[in-house]
């Protein structure tokens, strides 16, 4: 019996010909990032006894989570950061406004197929979208990685999730995930190395794949993975910071399960409050009053993205009981918006430009929902106050369902919107 994915990259990392399924490793990933979560890491790091960082090139440090500083706590965190990273010659450190780490991570060349990718965030399985085997881990593993640069890792069971047949127009990659993780469930594929195929996943353009990627964890996935193919060579070509190798499945490896879908059939779809499972098509909450809309984060910030609601929001307003939040992932997607007009369009609706970065997502700063509002999203997660109050919703959609929502004031299928 052949190897999965995620079996043939643990054993090439461990430097074994083969390891089974629940076998524990030791490896020592190509990179290894954290965020502003760093300076806590930091000082556990100091507490195992070691002065300096090992292999400190291995290491991608990105603020994004909430900047600029909104509190003294804040600019005081981002301040221990940026002294810790100059101590330790760590090289790879992106100060405020560059982006999202994910989205960082995935321009700048560290995220390549065939690559172990650790991260102290858990949407760092984004990276599968190229062919990396990428996982997040905890605030104590990361300060160990800084020490040791080694861990231990138990190779997951994988699960193969085949989409065949085609998007029909006003359906995206985010109505796709949102389908797959509301029939598995939010601890459906606990632990378990998930590989996205069929003929939709390869006609997905690299933007798409990373928000199949990104939100495999909000199924309970350890990674997510798409195979690489042209799309990705073409994409990593002029980023890639190192020589990589891309690692595929062989075809006779054995998944614990697998599950097909039909992309032909799919409707727009909106996770409810307060998990991510709870998905229902778009039909059911129309006409639902809309009290903020944000479009954009980690999962749906790219070009692509923001092209897509400019379609719609062109020539029209933001309805006036309804906010509009725009929040690119990267400085280089927000400067591709200006130049080629996409971001005027979306000013112009009435959209509020917030600056590259985390944002209202997780609640710290910029967006937060008073009790009782309602926010239609294109983030990961809708968990119970997370974007403020307790007392407040939060529903999860595609960029085109957020920005035809944005428009009407209430929950509005964007298949209304097209031409």
């Amino acid at each position: 019996m052949g190897m999965t994915f995620a079996q043939k990259v643990l054993a090439a990392k461990a430097g074994l010909e083969s390891v089974e399924v629940s076998q524990i490793v030791e490896l020592e990933p190509d990179f290894c990032l954290s965020h502003d979560n760093t300076a806590a890491i930091a000082k556990t790091f100091k507490k195992i006894g070691v002065d300096r960082v090992k292999n400190p090139e291995r290491f991608v440090i990105v603020l994004d989570h909430t900047v600029p500083a909104a509190q003294e706590k804040y600019a005081i965190n981002h301040k221990e950061i940026r002294e810790f990273v100059e101590a330790q010659g760590i090289k790879n450190f992106f100060d405020m406004g560059v982006g999202i780490c994910h989205q960082v991570l995935t321009e700048k060349g560290f995220a390549l197929p065939g690559k172990l990718i650790l991260g102290s965030d858990s949407h760092t399985t984004t990276y599968g979208a190229l062919g990396a085997f990428a996982a997040g881990v905890g605030r104590s593993e990361m300060a160990v990685l800084y020490a040791t640069s080694k861990i231990w890792l138990k190779t997951p069971a994988s699960f193969q999730l085949i989409v065949n047949g085609t998007l029909q127009p006003g359906v995206t990659a985010k109505d796709l995930i949102l389908r797959i993780i509301g029939d598995i469930g939010a601890d459906g594929a606990l632990y378990k190395s998930v590989e996205f195929s069929g003929e939709a996943i390869s006609a997905m353009d690299i933007s798409s794949r990373m928000v199949l990627a990104n939100m495999a964890v909000e199924m309970g996935a350890k990674n997510g993975y798409i195979a690489a193919d042209e799309k990705t060579f073409a994409y990593v070509k002029d980023r890639a910071v190192v020589d990589f190798d891309p690692v595929y499945p062989d075809l006779d490896a054995d998944y614990e399960e697998v599950m097909e879908w039909d992309a032909s059939e799919l409707t727009p779809q909106v996770a409810k409050p307060h998990t991510v499972d709870n998905v229902v098509s778009v039909e059911e909450l129309a006409g639902m009053a809309i009290h903020q809309c944000l479009l954009g984060t980690c999962t749906n910030g790219r070009l692509e993205d923001l092209r897509e609601a400019a379609a719609i929001l062109e020539g029209r307003k933001v309805h006036p009981k309804t906010r509009l939040l725009i929040l690119p992932a990267s400085q280089e997607i927000l400067m591709q918006a200006m130049e080629d007009g996409t971001m005027q369009k979306l000013v112009g609706a009435g959209g509020v430009l917030l600056n590259p970065g985390c944002g209202p997502c997780l609640g710290a700063h910029q967006g937060v929902l008073a009790p009782g509002e309602k926010c239609l999203s294109t983030a990961n997660r809708n968990f119970q106050g997370r974007m403020g109050s307790r007392d407040a919703e939060i529903y999860l959609a595609s960029a085109a369902t957020v920005a035809a929502s944005a428009v009407e004031g209430v929950v509005t299928d964007p298949r209304r919107f097209l031409k």
